[in-house]
């Protein structure tokens, strides 16, 4: 097994018209196709970005299958394993799972992960959001294992509860995917140092594609995806409102060195 590898991480503006995002995808995709990479994370709501319910179902009934078809073929060609930040989910009880999957390079779903801490949360008196009202929460933790390390999976707001990641590590995480649609008001105060403290507390990589800029339904996201080493160092960072793609090489050797020199995983817990 290799010890190194390159992560790429897509920043994406979506939208709730699904052509739209797997059109924008689709240039992405075209510019980095020159650069040879091992695992391409997607943001959270990188398929449909919306809070409508109605525009949810159409997804699932006239767009999943395309997008996701779109996805495996890009896996193939591209020969890298990718990351779904996120898409909706229907369940039988007519509400969806905000559902994170990995796909691996001959396109072959390997891994799924449902968010279990749900953004239900009153920033001021204008801002305010409520996840729970068209989303279960998930039940279970998703470590896979991938040719270089294991990949512990998480979505968004789960980073705000470090439990999660502790829980990951100690099954044997070396690295976290945390795909994002982080708001600009919470992104401008939190988002750097959520995403290098579950790095640093963890001795774990941390690869954070984000949504950008102001999107149709008028919600304002952070973007600053970010590539984030064992010792808390960003490797990569996007620009706060442009789309694109940021791109490391990735050590688990740096992993293994780090929880050497602050052995906070073996302390009792």
């Amino acid at each position: 097994m290799k010890n190194k590898f390159k992560v790429a991480c897509f920043q994406t503006n979506s939208s709730d018209i699904p052509e739209e995002n797997i059109f924008m995808l689709e240039k992405i995709f075209s510019s980095f196709k020159e650069k040879s990479v091992d695992l391409i994370c997607l943001p959270e709501c990188v398929s449909i970005f919306t809070d409508s319910k109605k525009l949810m179902d159409d997804y699932i009934n006239n767009w999943h299958c395309i997008f996701l078809e779109f996805i495996k073929k890009k896996s193939k060609e591209f020969k890298s394993y990718i990351l779904i930040g996120s898409y909706p989910y229907k369940k039988n009880n007519k509400k969806f799972l905000n559902r994170s999957i990995l796909i691996n390079k001959n396109g072959e779903i390997v891994s799924h992960y449902d968010k279990i801490n749900l953004f239900d949360v009153i920033l001021n008196k204008s801002e305010n959001y409520l996840e729970s009202k068209n989303f279960d929460s998930g039940k279970k933790l998703e470590l896979i294992k991938l040719p270089w390390g294991n990949l512990g999976m998480s979505i968004c707001y789960d980073i705000r509860f470090p439990n999660l990641y502790r829980k990951l590590a100690k099954k044997g995480a070396d690295f976290f995917s945390i795909p994002a649609a982080f708001t600009f008001t919470t992104g401008v105060s939190h988002w750097h140092t959520l995403i290098r403290a579950r790095a640093i507390e963890n001795g774990c990589y941390v690869f954070a594609p984000a949504q950008c800029g102001t999107h149709k339904n008028g919600r304002k996201t952070f973007g600053h995806s970010l590539i984030v080493d064992p010792w808390g160092k960003i490797l990569a960072e996007a620009n706060n409102n442009k789309e694109g793609v940021i791109h490391a090489v990735v050590d688990k050797e740096l992993v293994i060195e780090t929880r050497k020199r602050i052995p906070s995983m073996t302390s009792f817990e």
